[in-house]
């Protein structure tokens, strides 16, 4: 009777055991004999491995614990590029494909993944329209016709314009979705301190609870440190030739232009002839520029800046996206700008092309 009794207490043990929350992802890949799969997601700019698993004949079991929320990671083919990206939770997960179109397996038993998948569903067809649309604008460009081009670019924008809203639809009609933080995460880039706080205050509280939304939340503090009608912060970094230079011994001019760039930023250099432009013209009525540069490598920042003709002001510390002012600023991409006046108050934001021409001319144009 007391093994009777001994073996039921193990039964229910392991039963309990069995029942704790916990993931199992199963693989079904054809071309994978051998091959190590691995569960990788990225953490404060790092790849970390999750788990693996090697597969037989195609096939793999990845078991594991429990994860605290549902979360956006990748099913990543041993040394290779060959990845694919689901949300992982707490469930039976069962990946279905080929090794060499990974990107394009189908994944079932997650519930966030579904939605995931509505939301790409759901933008397909504007995703579509955009690549033809950046089809014809290469022809056109490549012919020459700029007539063409300008005419594909309006229509590039509002395709865009349309991808966006339906974005932040998803994000407004999805507040307890474990998906709607990862896409605001991604517009928030061009979105301003009062729209992103107002989405974040939409979301139910277990959502709003997510590291994701925290580290938004904590952006959106610093946005606002740096919005417009704000002193702009102080901050001192080396010249090219490794002296220190404070952004307050430039501040006394008329118009600042604080310019975050880089020379690997393509963008960036297509945007530079426009700031040159403004910078020739204006310069002697009390327009300057101070670059800050998110390069790595120091003969490429030096080279670019001869390259473009930057005649003003450079610094950096040489640190990538882990540049002090930039993160000071909450510059997540550029090119980026802050439009400082005589006092040192920001006056514009991301001024690009003629709409930087305008503000300066707005401001001093009359002047001598």
């Amino acid at each position: 009777m007391k093994k009777i009794i001994y073996l039921l207490v193990i039964t229910i043990l392991m039963a309990a055991c069995s029942s704790e929350p916990h993931y199992v992802v199963k693989g079904k890949i054809e071309g994978s004999d051998s091959i190590i799969f691995f569960l990788q997601k990225r953490e404060a700019g790092k790849t970390i491995t999750i788990d693996s698993a090697v597969s037989k004949k195609g096939s793999f079991t990845i078991k594991g614990g429990a994860v605290d929320y549902p979360q956006l990671i990748q099913l990543v083919a041993g040394n290779t590029r060959k990845r694919t990206s689901f949300y992982l939770e707490n469930s039976g997960i069962v990946i279905t494909g080929s090794l060499d179109s990974l990107f394009k397996a189908k994944i079932t038993g997650s519930k966030t993944q579904d939605e995931y998948q509505s939301f790409i569903d759901s933008n397909e067809p504007l995703s579509e329209k955009y690549s033809k649309t950046y089809i014809e604008y290469q022809t056109a460009s490549k012919a020459g016709d700029a007539t063409k081009v300008a005419e594909i670019e309006k229509q590039a924008d509002s395709i865009q314009t349309e991808m966006i809203n339906l974005q932040k639809n998803f994000v407004r009609d999805n507040p307890a979705s474990y998906v709607s933080p990862s896409i605001l995460g991604s517009l928030s880039y061009d979105m301003e301190a009062e729209e992103i706080e107002s989405m974040i205050n939409a979301m139910d509280s277990s959502i709003a609870a997510l590291p994701q939304v925290k580290s938004l939340k904590e952006r959106v503090a610093v946005m606002k440190t740096v919005a417009v009608g704000q002193k702009a912060p102080g901050f001192t970094m080396n010249d090219v030739n490794g002296n220190p230079v404070a952004l307050s011994s430039k501040t006394g001019s008329k118009l600042l232009l604080v310019d975050f760039w880089a020379a690997w930023c393509g963008p960036c250099r297509q945007e530079n002839p426009n700031v040159v432009k403004v910078f020739t013209e204006f310069h002697k009525k009390g327009f300057d520029v101070f670059g800050v540069s998110l390069d790595q490598k120091k003969e490429d920042w030096v080279k670019a800046i001869a390259d473009d003709k930057l005649t003003w002001t450079h610094v950096s510390d040489l640190q990538y996206w882990s540049n002090a002012a930039a993160k000071m600023y909450a510059v997540s991409s550029i090119p980026a700008n802050f439009l400082l006046d005589e006092t040192g108050t920001i006056i514009g934001r991301n001024l690009r092309g003629e709409t930087l021409y305008n503000k300066v001319n707005e401001v001093l144009g009359g002047k001598k």
